[in-house]
């Protein structure tokens, strides 16, 4: 059975980790099941906001299992795990739609990770956040070095990776990890409150200022490629091309 449960109800998709008993720890058929996930919701137009929640009221992600990870040797961790999760944690990121982190609980590692790739992070006030890689003498792996430092600066991020201690919900909210912070109770409504907001507005606008504000030189090419295709000249030349006659361009 999976432990990445899709759901969809248009306009919303809920992605849920399913690990209560392991504080929603991520494995590799997990990691594969996101990915798959992660298809559907490419494809499906008419979703326009995705969440992203754990299971159970003690853990957002606790992390990637050690257990699955921990049994792998160098080559193993170089060309399999790390890059895996890299790859699905960048295309989770590069979604169109604007991705919502509902974090109850622990985010911690792989899971503070997983969280950092979302846009936009809501917390309930029992929540804390952690990168203990070095504690048990290893660094973060799935773009967390990157995105952290993005998003709260380096200095703390520095503070974060290199002591591997916790930050709780109010430090985070200070900080600029999370946007808002709630009772547990409230996350839900909270939840609610910014879907209906973000799904009433016009959803191309929308996923095109989520491309802007991510502003890398693929995300850039598609808009390019996009309104390059919606002009007149972009139509031309196609049909001389098919015609095989010389485009008559107009700069329109």
């Amino acid at each position: 059975m999976s432990n990445v449960h899709l759901e969809v109800c248009e306009p919303v998709a809920k992605l849920t980790l399913d690990r209560p008993e392991k504080r929603n720890a991520i494995n590799p058929s997990m990691l594969e099941t996101l990915d798959a996930h992660l298809t559907t919701l490419e494809s499906n137009r008419e979703i326009r906001v995705v969440t992203l929640s754990g299971a159970g009221d003690k853990a957002f992600c606790a992390g990637a299992d050690i257990k699955a990870w921990g049994a792998l040797d160098a080559l193993g961790m170089w060309n399999e795990w790390i890059p895996k999760g890299q790859r699905i944690f960048s295309r989770l990121a590069n979604l169109r739609q604007p991705v919502i982190a509902l974090m109850n609980g622990y985010a911690f590692g792989g899971g503070l990770e997983l969280a950092l790739a979302c846009d936009i992070r809501i917390a309930a006030s029992t929540a804390s956040f952690a990168m203990p890689e070095v504690k048990i003498a290893a660094v973060p792996g799935w773009g967390g070095t990157a995105r952290l430092s993005k998003i709260i600066g380096i200095a703390r991020a520095k503070m974060m990776i290199l002591t591997g201690n916790p930050i709780d919900a109010q430090t985070a909210l200070a900080w600029g990890l999370v946007t808002k912070v709630c009772s547990p109770d409230q996350l839900p409504h909270a939840a609610s409150k910014l879907i209906a907001t973000i799904s009433n507005n016009a959803p191309i606008a929308v996923q095109i200022s989520k491309q802007i504000l991510n502003a890398d030189c693929a995300h850039l090419e598609s808009i390019a490629g996009a309104l390059s295709a919606y002009t007149d000249d972009g139509q031309e030349g196609v049909q001389s091309f098919s015609e095989r006659r010389k485009p008559d361009y107009k700069g329109t």
